[in-house]
C-alpha cells in the first residue's frame, strides 16, 4: 500500500513540477516584458532590485511579473512611519481618525469593480473576490463607525475611576495612549485586500501608521489596492508602507512600541514568534495562523430536517469558496454515526454540482488555487492524509475544468475523505490541506463529538448545527476553550447568518493553540490591542483635567450663565448647575403612582414593608429622575436642541415624604459630531452628570444624561 501511494505521489507531483520549471524557463526569456510590482516606501513608490520572484496567473500559468525588495531600507522605512506617520497620527482624534477611515472607504466602494478582474488572476470567482475586496472595504466602514466608542480626544480613557480613598480625595483611572511604534502586518496569500484592510482599518483607528508585507503570490493585487489609497490623499503621509517582495529580516528592526501582527501557517508564524527581537524589545506579536477548524452536525438534525440541509450546504460552500483557501474553512465534518452515509451521499451530490475553471466563465463556481505551488504543496496533504482514511469524493486526476487547462493552471477538485476510527486514525487532527479538502469523522455521542473538536488542538472557528438548545449548550461549553469562535446555526438565524467562514469586524477573530493564541479585529477590543492603558492617580480635579471627564470630588465651575445657555464651544468640563431644592411629599408619590401606574408596593402600602429595607413608603425613584430634571432644565428656547438619552442610572439612598432633593448638574464630558449633510446644523454632544442629594448632602440617585447641543457657528 505504502509503495501504491508513494507511486502516486511521483505520478500527479511530476506533472506539476515540470510545469513549474517550464514556468520558471518561460520568465527568464520573457520578464523584461512583464511589470515590476513596486514597493510603496519612505512616501514613494520604488522598483527592488535584481530579478525578485516571478508571479503568475493562476488560471492560466502565464508570468504576468516580478516583485522584489532588494534594495529597500527596512529599518529607515520603520523609523519614517514612527516618525512621519506615527506623528500625524496621534495628533488626531478618535473622531478625526473615525471621518478619515469613513472617506477611504466611500471613496474605495465607490472604485471597487477596478479590482474584480485582476482578482480571477489570483484564481477567485466573483464571489471570492467580493469576499475579499468589499469584505475588506466593510471592514474599514465597520471600524470608521467605532469612533462614536471613543472620545473626541487622541487618546481613549478605559473603564471607571477607582476611589483610593476613604474621603475621595485620591483617585485612580486608566488611559490609553497610541503606541508609539509601527504595526508590522506579515499576511497570507488568500485574501490579498481584505488581510490588508482588515487590519490598517484597526491600528490607524488606534493612531498607530503599519507597514504591510502581503504574501508575494498575489501581492499585485494588494499593491493596486495601495496606489489607490496613496492616490487618494486620504490618509497621512507615512501611515501606510508595503512591502511586495521579500521582508526578510524585517523582524530584526523592530523596537518597543511596535507590533507585529502574522497570518498563515503554523510553522512559518512560530519560527517569526520565536525571533530574539521580539523578547529583547518586548514587542506584541500576534498571530492568526491556519486551523483544522470543524463543523458538527447535531444529533436532532436528521435528514429530512432544515438543519440537515443547512450543514450540507454550508459544508460544501466552505470547502469550495475560496477554493478552500480559507483559514477558517472546515477541514472536519463531525457527524453522528448513524448518519455518515447519508452525509456523504448529500455531500457528494452538492459538490458534484461545483463547476471548476475559469471564474470569468459564467457558471464556474469554483476557481484554482492561488498557484501551482500551492498545488503542489496540497497534493502532498492529500495524498499524506489518504494513507490513514479513504477519499469517498474527488479526485486528484479525474476533474473536468471550464474554459482553462487543467494541468496548466492551479486547479484541483473538491476531496472529500472519510475516516472511520478518528480516535486513532489522527491525521485529520494534525495535517491540514490548504485546499478543498475535509473529512468526515463520526461520533456516538455528543461528548465524543466535544473531544473529537478539542482534537484539532485548537482552532479559528467551529460550528455546530442542531434546533436542540440542550445539544448546543452542551458543546458550546465544553469546545468553547479549545477555539476563538462558535456558530450555531439552525434555520432560525440561517437566513441572517454570515455562515461558518466569515469572522465579523466588530468580534475577536483568532483561536488558541494550532490557531496561534492571537486575536485580531473585535471592534473596540481590537482597536485597544494598539493603546498603551496606564494607570493615572491624583486628586479628582487633577484626574478631571487629565481624562477631559468630570470626576465626582473635582472642582465645579458654578459662576457664569446655565449651562443650557451656552453653546457647544462654550462649555467647560466642570461647570455646573446648583439647583433649587423640593420638598418631597406623600401627594407626591401618590401622583406619581397614578400617573405612571406604577403602584408598587413599597411605595403605597406602609404595612407590607416588613423584611424590607424600607420604614416607610418610599418615593419612586423615577419621580426622583424626572423631578430632577424638573429642577435642573433651563425651559427656554436656547443652544440645547434634545435630551436623548440617560446612562448609569443609580438610585443610592431611599427617599422618604418630608425630606429635600437638590441637583448639582455638572459637564461631564463633550463629544463633537460631523455633519451629515452639508445643510445640516453643526452641534456635538455633552454628557451631564446628574448628581441628586438630600438634605444631609448625601447623593440618593447619579445618572449621566446625553444632551445635543448646537455650536456657535450656527447660531
Amino acid at each position: 500500500m505504502r509503495g501504491f501511494w508513494i507511486s502516486t505521489i511521483e505520478s500527479v507531483q511530476a506533472p506539476l513540477r515540470i510545469w513549474s520549471a517550464i514556468f520558471s524557463m518561460f520568465g527568464l526569456f520573457n520578464h523584461l516584458t512583464m511589470r515590476n510590482y513596486e514597493n510603496y516606501a519612505l512616501g514613494s513608490w520604488i522598483k527592488g532590485d535584481g530579478e525578485g520572484t516571478t508571479l503568475f496567473n493562476a488560471i492560466t500559468a502565464k508570468e504576468i511579473g516580478r516583485a522584489s525588495s532588494k534594495g529597500l531600507d527596512f529599518s529607515e522605512m520603520m523609523s519614517y512611519a514612527r516618525k512621519v506617520g506615527g506623528t500625524k497620527l496621534r495628533k488626531m482624534t478618535f473622531q478625526e481618525r473615525g471621518l478619515m477611515l469613513k472617506a477611504l472607504a466611500l471613496h474605495l466602494h465607490s472604485i471597487k469593480n477596478k479590482f474584480y478582474a485582476l482578482s480571477t488572476q489570483t484564481g477567485a470567482t466573483k464571489v471570492d473576490s467580493w469576499i475579499d475586496i468589499e469584505g475588506g472595504i466593510g471592514n474599514i466602514f465597520a471600524n470608521a463607525s467605532l469612533r462614536k466608542n471613543f472620545p473626541d480626544l487622541p487618546y481613549h480613557v478605559d473603564g471607571d475611576m477607582a476611589p483610593l480613598s476613604k474621603n475621595g480625595t485620591f483617585i485612580g483611572h486608566h488611559i490609553m495612549m497610541p503606541r508609539e511604534g509601527v504595526a508590522l502586518h506579515i499576511n497570507a496569500f488568500n485574501f490579498p485586500i481584505w488581510g490588508m484592510l482588515e487590519k490598517i482599518a484597526v491600528n490607524l483607528m488606534a493612531g498607530v501608521p503599519a507597514i504591510v508585507k502581503p504574501a508575494t503570490i498575489t501581492c499585485f493585487l494588494t499593491e493596486m489596492m495601495v496606489r489607490e489609497i496613496v492616490d487618494s490623499k486620504i490618509l497621512p503621509e507615512g501611515s501606510l508602507q508595503l512591502i511586495c517582495g521579500s521582508a526578510r529580516g524585517i523582524i530584526d528592526n523592530v523596537e518597543t512600541g511596535d507590533i507585529v501582527t502574522f497570518t498563515g501557517s503554523a510553522s512559518t508564524g512560530m519560527m517569526l514568534k520565536s525571533n530574539p527581537r521580539l523578547i529583547e524589545k518586548a514587542v506584541s506579536f500576534n498571530m492568526e495562523a491556519d486551523s483544522l477548524n470543524c463543523s458538527v452536525l447535531g444529533e436532532d438534525a436528521i435528514p429530512g430536517t432544515a438543519e440537515f440541509d443547512l450543514f450540507i450546504k454550508e459544508v460544501q460552500r466552505e470547502m469550495t469558496v475560496k477554493a478552500g483557501q480559507k483559514c477558517t474553512a472546515v477541514r472536519r465534518i463531525i457527524v453522528p454515526e448513524k448518519v455518515v452515509e447519508d452525509v456523504q451521499i448529500a455531500l457528494g451530490k452538492r459538490l458534484s454540482k461545483t463547476t471548476i475553471g475559469d471564474p470569468s466563465i459564467d457558471g464556474v463556481r469554483m476557481g484554482s488555487l492561488a498557484g501551482n505551488e500551492q498545488k503542489i504543496e496540497v497534493t502532498e496533504k492529500v495524498l499524506q492524509l489518504a494513507q490513514s482514511q479513504e477519499i469517498v469524493y474527488g479526485s486528484l486526476k479525474e476533474f473536468e475544468v471550464t474554459g482553462a487547462d487543467k494541468n496548466k493552471g492551479a486547479f484541483i477538485s473538491p476531496i472529500l475523505f472519510l475516516n472511520d476510527d478518528p480516535f486513532n486514525k489522527t491525521d485529520c487532527h494534525n495535517v491540514e490541506a490548504f485546499g478543498p479538502v475535509s473529512t468526515i469523522l463520526p461520533y456516538k455521542t455528543i461528548d465524543e463529538a466535544i473531544e473529537l473538536a478539542r482534537m484539532g488542538k485548537g482552532s479559528l472557528v467551529c460550528s455546530i448545527i442542531t434546533n436542540d438548545m440542550k445539544i448546543a449548550e452542551q458543546f458550546v461549553l465544553g469546545a468553547a476553550s479549545m477555539h476563538g469562535r462558535i456558530l450555531v446555526l439552525n434555520e432560525a438565524c440561517s437566513k441572517e447568518s454570515t455562515g461558518h467562514g466569515s469572522p465579523m469586524p466588530l468580534l475577536t477573530h483568532g483561536g488558541p493553540g494550532r490557531a496561534g493564541g492571537g486575536e485580531e479585529m473585535g471592534g473596540v477590543r481590537g482597536i485597544k490591542h494598539y493603546l498603551q492603558r496606564t494607570a493615572i492617580q491624583g486628586h479628582p480635579t487633577t484626574i478631571s483635567a487629565l481624562t477631559k471627564q468630570y470626576q465626582v470630588g473635582g472642582a465645579q465651575n458654578t459662576e457664569g450663565p446655565h449651562v443650557f445657555r451656552k453653546h457647544f464651544e462654550e462649555i467647560e468640563i466642570g461647570d455646573t448647575v446648583i439647583t433649587d431644592k423640593h420638598l418631597v411629599t406623600l401627594d407626591n408619590i401618590n401622583e406619581f403612582a397614578e400617573l405612571s401606574g406604577d403602584k408598587f408596593y413599597a411605595h403605597m402600602d406602609e404595612n407590607s414593608l416588613d423584611g424590607t429595607i424600607f420604614t416607610e413608603r418610599v418615593a419612586h425613584g423615577y419621580f426622583i429622575m424626572s423631578k430632577a430634571a424638573g429642577l435642573f432644565v433651563d425651559p427656554a428656547k436656547g443652544p440645547v436642541l434634545l435630551n436623548y438619552g440617560i446612562d448609569e442610572c443609580r438610585f443610592t439612598k431611599p427617599v422618604y415624604p418630608g425630606m429635600t432633593i437638590g441637583v448639582r448638574f455638572t459637564a461631564k464630558e463633550k463629544i463633537s459630531q460631523e455633519k451629515r449633510e452639508d445643510d445640516e446644523f453643526s452641534k456635538g454632544i455633552v454628557k451631564f452628570l446628574v448628581d441628586v442629594y438630600d438634605d444631609e448632602g448625601e447623593t440618593v440617585m447619579l445618572a449621566t444624561i446625553l444632551t445635543m447641543v448646537r455650536k456657535l457657528d450656527q447660531s
